[in-house]
């Protein structure tokens, strides 16, 4: 089992920058990769940054150039620097855990709680 937190939400104005972290516990952490979602306020959920076990970011369309995710595996933990935040990234940021490719027939996807962004002026 695993446990994902999120933290670091928050209201900002536009053109401000915060960082959220994702903290994972648990006896399968290291079976799994951590990767970043949001769901809009219109119910879209968006790929946010994937980070592979490599360390390797593939980041959505939306944020590239602005956001940038990280991995501390000695924390079992990944953050999500996001700059230049506009109004339109405005969403509950999620955690998501993936089990690897040997694990995943038998573990499932894991969802933090989530932690909210909220960007206005």
């Amino acid at each position: 089992q695993v446990q994902l937190e999120e933290s670091g939400g928050g209201s900002i104005q536009p053109g401000g920058s915060l960082t959220l972290s994702c903290t994972a516990a648990g006896t399968d952490v290291n079976i799994y990769d951590l990767d970043w979602y949001r769901r809009t306020p219109e119910g879209r959920r968006e790929l946010v940054a994937r980070i592979s076990s490599g360390g390797t970011v593939v980041y959505g369309d939306a944020v590239k150039g602005r956001f940038t995710a990280s991995r501390d595996d000695g924390k079992s933990a990944v953050y999500l620097q996001m700059n230049s935040l506009q109004p339109e990234d405005s969403a509950v940021y999620y955690c998501k855990g993936t089990p690897r490719s040997a694990w995943r027939a038998v573990r499932p996807d894991v969802w933090g709680q989530g932690t909210r962004v909220t960007v206005s002026s």
